[in-house]
């Protein structure tokens, strides 16, 4: 339980007399009568008083009195202000020390913060503040809703609002499956520092045995780290528990290393007690990162779970890597602009009795030059020698094989770009045709084996104008292409802007791999580009579209779209691609739509909800909403989730929660 605020302290030094006494720092009474007595420098008021200390809290109560530093302190008709919205009232109250006693007392967090009246009170026959253990007791309490009784305690505690950490029990939440029955989610928070706390959660389920949760977190100067997990023992007498843990740790000004583990007891256990946040498989590993003013350097380690029932046609992690290290530095320019850039990159792939181990060296000198009528050329050269090392490895062929192989990659290309701009008083447009001429060694084999860090290829807007088209190393481009495209751009002093580019690709050798559904062909490639707009934050459009480069059939268009404003918005997603088996023959394509919205139905009342639907397989694959109010003195909602994946013996839920919680000066606390 988080808290921020104050609880009054006065130190009086002898002023001025008078009905209005200014004290120090400043700090003032003001009351129709005021009476100091000089021996026993006691302060004495009559009538209404009021107090105000240095932070601007408040006290106002009748015929009081007070002794030096407020060790004493008396009256009636007590009103305090302990922050905005925090307010302590009482008949009357006497004060001894560090404890304050109030009668028939009532406190509230929520003063003022509702012209209907306070949202939540607590009243109690006997109220005492501690400012020594900052903890607040009620005695014969009763818990009010709008000036209506709701719950009576025989005695409550809580800290104060000063407490930023403090040990005890959370507020609960109900959730409902229609697999597992009722939930009950009962959250204990530990507090073992300002840094460093605990949270652990019991689960009561009605229709499965019981889930415990826990979750760590510390913050150190240099480091932050957090870990979560689970257990249950489930009515089939199953073991069932995940495991997360994410530590970063900071090495000084250049350094940096991170630990993060993600473990769970089977494929469906995170997925069915609401763990799983459509993660394809899990990672395991280590980091180390070393930075320099021109230089990055990373080696790490990966250890995968799958969590998929099936990955064909999907790529997945082979095995597991250790060591995956890669190095870049880029020099000072040499002359002009022109620079150099060194790489090196080590990939270990093992598993399944089988493993391989790539070295890999590239070096590259690059040279932009502006010329005349603001053409832009780039000039770049590079070469690149692999080094693999094979064992048991299941090679194109088919051949299982053990042993070296090497070859070398030299590359160069030469770029070409002419930005021509013309502003408006309204629009500055620019437009900008673009060209690349790649010259690479051509070779037979495009590839040495399978399962390597190559993902294939796929082409976009995005990958144009690229010298390594396929999403990793152990691919290679082959022989000579060109891209070229020309982009469009225009930009208002209305915060308006619109882009529009189009590109191809042309490849000059018979491509080694020629997958129907890249967008690559020998040859012409199928047509890329994108469109965009955005409307001063509150329209944003993006397209991202494939065009067959025979037909002009569209081949692949992904869409994104937002509409409004945080409060009030409507999102919306689209992907189609089509699927082929060969260049002649299609299959199922991929069609899917994201759908999201939210309304404000008033100031405090707001509802949100998203969907995901799939056209090929004709139903919705998950959808979630709710209904949500947030008052300044606490919040609840009612929300709902539907996954209809199914796996193994997880078949899709419906899952209903219920949140609720509380405001302690205008921060929530759940």
């Amino acid at each position: 339980m988080k808290m921020r605020g104050a609880f009054l302290f006065i130190s009086f030094i002898p002023g001025a007399y008078g009905a209005s006494v200014n004290l120090d720092e400043p700090k003032t009474i003001t009351a129709p009568k005021i009476e100091y007595n000089v021996k026993s420098e006691e302060i004495r008021t009559t009538g209404q008083t009021e107090i105000v200390n240095q932070s601007g809290q408040k006290l106002t109560l009748t015929d009081s009195y007070l002794t030096p530093s407020a060790e004493s302190l008396g009256g009636g008709d007590m009103e305090l202000w302990l922050g905005n919205h925090v307010y302590v009232k009482a008949d009357r109250f006497t004060r001894d020390g560090a404890e304050t006693v109030a009668h028939d007392a009532m406190f509230t967090a929520c003063e003022g913060c509702d012209p209907y009246g306070n949202a939540w009170e607590i009243s109690a026959t006997t109220f005492i503040h501690d400012a020594t253990e900052k903890m607040m007791y009620f005695h014969n309490s009763v818990f009010w809703v709008y000036d209506l009784p709701v719950l009576y305690w025989p005695y409550f505690e809580m800290p104060d609002p000063s407490v930023r950490h403090k040990s005890g029990l959370l507020m609960p939440n109900i959730e409902s499956t229609n697999k597992m029955g009722t939930q009950i989610n009962l959250p204990v928070h530990i507090a073992l520092s300002d840094t460093h706390d605990l949270t652990l959660r019991f689960s009561y389920l009605t229709q499965e045995n019981p889930l415990f949760h826990g979750e760590h977190r510390l913050n150190t100067r240099h480091g932050e780290f957090r870990t979560q997990g689970s257990f249950t023992h489930n009515k089939m007498g199953e073991n069932r528990w995940h495991i997360f843990n994410d530590d970063v740790i900071e090495l000084g000004e250049y350094a940096r290393a991170t630990v993060y583990l993600e473990r769970a007891s089977d494929k469906t256990y995170l997925q069915k007690y609401g763990f799983y946040d459509a993660q394809p498989y899990l990672d395991s590993g280590a980091k180390l990162e070393l930075f320099g003013q021109s230089s990055y350097a990373v080696a790490d380690m990966h250890v995968f779970q799958e969590l998929r029932s099936t990955s064909q046609n999907q790529p997945i992690p082979s095995g597991d890597i250790l060591p995956n290290i890669r190095g870049v530095h880029q020099t000072a320019p040499f002359f002009h602009e022109t620079y150099a850039t060194f790489g090196a990159d080590v990939l270990g792939i093992s598993g399944d009795g089988t493993s391989n181990q790539r070295m890999i060296g590239m070096a590259a000198i690059t040279s932009p030059w502006t010329l005349w009528g603001v053409n832009r050329v780039t000039l770049n050269l590079s070469g690149r020698y692999d080094i693999y090392n094979f064992h048991n490895t299941e090679m194109l062929d088919g051949e299982i094989y053990s042993g070296v192989k090497t070859r070398f990659l030299p590359s160069g290309y030469v770029e070409w770009g002419l930005p021509l701009m013309r502003a408006g008083q309204k629009w500055t447009q620019i437009i900008e045709p673009r060209a690349r001429l790649t010259v690479m060694r051509e070779l037979d084999q495009a590839q040495f084996s399978l399962n390597t860090d190559s993902a294939g290829t796929f082409l976009t807007d995005a990958s144009l104008f690229s010298s390594n088209r396929f999403a990793g190393l152990d691919l290679w481009e082959n022989g000579t292409f060109a891209d070229y495209g020309v982009r469009y751009a225009a930009y208002s002093g209305t915060d308006q802007s619109f882009e529009i580019f189009l590109g191809q690709s042309y490849d000059f050798s018979d491509r080694v791999v020629a997958d129907s559904n890249s967008g690559f062909h020998d040859g012409l490639s199928d047509y890329v580009g994108r469109i965009r707009y955005n409307r001063a934050g509150w329209l944003t459009f993006n397209n991202h579209f494939r065009i067959g480069e025979d037909d002009f059939s569209l081949r692949h268009i992904e869409t994104n779209a937002h509409v409004g404003t945080s409060r009030n918005f409507l999102i919306l997603g689209h992907l189609w691609s089509a699927k082929f088996i060969d260049l002649q023959n299609m299959t199922n394509d991929t069609h899917e739509m994201i759908a999201g919205a939210g309304l404000q139905l008033a100031e405090r009342w707001s509802v949100r909800f998203n969907a995901t639907y799939n056209f090929s397989e004709k139903h919705f694959q998950r959808h979630s909403g709710g209904v949500f109010y947030n008052h300044p003195c606490y919040y609840l909602s009612l929300e709902y989730r539907r996954d209809n994946s199914s796996k193994y013996d997880y078949v899709g839920t419906t899952t209903f929660q219920f949140r609720f919680g509380m405001s302690i000066d205008g921060k929530q606390y759940k």
